[in-house]
């Protein structure tokens, strides 16, 4: 990563995240919850990180704050991909949709509300994506039992599809 690039991504985000990191090139940004939606802000139109790539979240059981929320973020004309990250706790799974800035969002943050459970405020269509209506759980839970039976559910004929 071009060294320019990286300080101004400290110092644009020095206010907003409370730690900052390099993995493999990549620029890691850690942040409180409550900062999520300024920062993907500041990052799509201070610094040019126009794509949003994708929300997934990894499960810490036992942790206090369980569920690491992870974003991937791109920059077309940079050509630079960083992450930024932020945790919550089991008992409230929420973060800020970032809809409102990458509508592409929207069916990332269903996906990650799938599998994991996690609540994205702001986020106007939270219906499985993956999942049908009716599954109990969420899957990519460390604590969700692989042999669960799930209910069944019918299934309409081609004739009744809207």
């Amino acid at each position: 990563m071009r060294e320019d690039l990286l300080q101004r991504v400290r110092e644009v985000m020095a206010p907003l995240v409370e730690r900052f990191d390099l993995a493999h090139g990549m620029p890691v940004l850690t942040l409180a919850p409550g900062r999520l939606l300024e920062t993907a802000r500041r990052l799509k139109e201070e610094l040019g990180f126009d794509l949003f790539l994708d929300v997934t979240a990894v499960d810490w059981p036992g942790n206090e704050r369980r569920f690491e929320v992870v974003y991937h973020f791109y920059s077309a004309r940079q050509r630079v991909r960083l992450r930024a990250k932020t945790r919550v706790a089991e008992g409230e799974p929420v973060v800020d949709s970032l809809v409102s800035l990458y509508g592409s969002a929207g069916y990332m943050e269903r996906e990650c509300h799938d599998m994991f459970g996690i609540g994205f405020r702001g986020n106007p269509d939270l219906r499985p994506v993956l999942l049908y209506e009716g599954f109990v759980g969420h899957p990519l839970r460390k604590d969700y039992p692989k042999d669960r039976e799930q209910p069944l559910v019918p299934t309409r004929t081609r004739e009744e599809q809207p």
